[in-house]
């Protein structure tokens, strides 16, 4: 049964599209069967693979108003080992339309029940806000990530998002827990990211990557070509940083199958 995790901060602009987008190209590269669940209504993740959200026609907002079978709502990529459920900007409309619905939070976790077994990986990309789309995929989730972008004001609205992954916990999904705290856009000549990093890591400790993700130009360009950077630039900074993390993550849960 694979893992689903969950990419999560409701603070924008702090690499968690390029993060959800690079992780699931990672781990199809190192041969895992994974799922890119495209949950923000902007839909740069769909994009960000080379998709036209105009032509989608089945993807996340089908499959949470249960329109759409989940089977029935995944594409496949160019990438290898990595298949897409694509979002639209209809998606913005679930947000009204799951209100009054019984179950409300449960909906993308019942839809997924089909989907689990055929792959290793499911990662959502969320929505930069805390509202019932993202709900959902905190309670569909086995595990969260958290992007934390190396600048000031890093820590902003995080003990915010790390209260909503308490009420979850106490609410729908006892079971989630944190993947970990991702570090994003280091710069090593600045001296305020090496500050945000001993900062993090004193805060967060065990919870922190160990792999921290470098600011880099190729990384910066590739959604606008429609491609990972793994794609796009496979000797780049970033494409290193990404395949690091999917090795990390890799490790980490194979040691956690172990000590079960």
């Amino acid at each position: 049964m694979g893992k689903i995790i969950a990419i999560a901060n409701q603070k924008g602009g702090v690499g968690k599209t390029t993060t959800a987008v690079n992780l699931a190209s990672a781990l199809g590269f190192l041969e895992q069967r994974v799922l890119l669940i495209d949950a923000d209504p902007q839909a740069n993740a769909t994009s960000g693979l080379g998709v036209d959200v105009a032509t989608v026609e089945a993807g996340t907002y089908q499959v949470l108003e249960h329109t759409c079978a989940a089977t029935d709502a995944v594409m496949g990529t160019d990438q290898p080992n990595l298949w897409l459920m694509p979002a639209h900007l209809d998606l913005v409309a679930a947000e009204l339309e799951l209100v009054d619905k019984p179950k409300r939070e449960f909906m993308l976790k019942e839809a997924l029940k089909t989907l689990r077994h055929e792959f290793d990986y499911i990662i959502i990309d969320c929505a930069p806000s805390l509202g019932l789309v993202t709900l959902n995929a905190l309670t569909a989730a086995d595990s969260v990530a958290v992007p934390i972008q190396c600048e000031y004001f890093a820590l902003e609205g995080l003990g915010k998002l790390l209260n909503t992954i308490r009420s979850v916990q106490n609410l729908q999904n006892p079971d989630l827990t944190i993947e970990g705290m991702l570090l994003t856009m280091y710069d090593s000549r600045l001296r305020l990211s090496n500050q945000v990093v001993e900062e993090v890591q004193q805060h967060f400790q065990q919870l922190v990557f160990t792999t921290i993700i470098s600011r880099n130009v190729r990384l910066s360009e590739a959604p606008s070509f429609g491609e990972p950077i793994l794609v796009y630039d496979a000797s780049s900074t970033g494409a290193e940083n990404y395949l690091n993390l999917g090795r990390e993550i890799l490790a980490r849960n194979t040691q956690a199958v172990d000590l079960n």
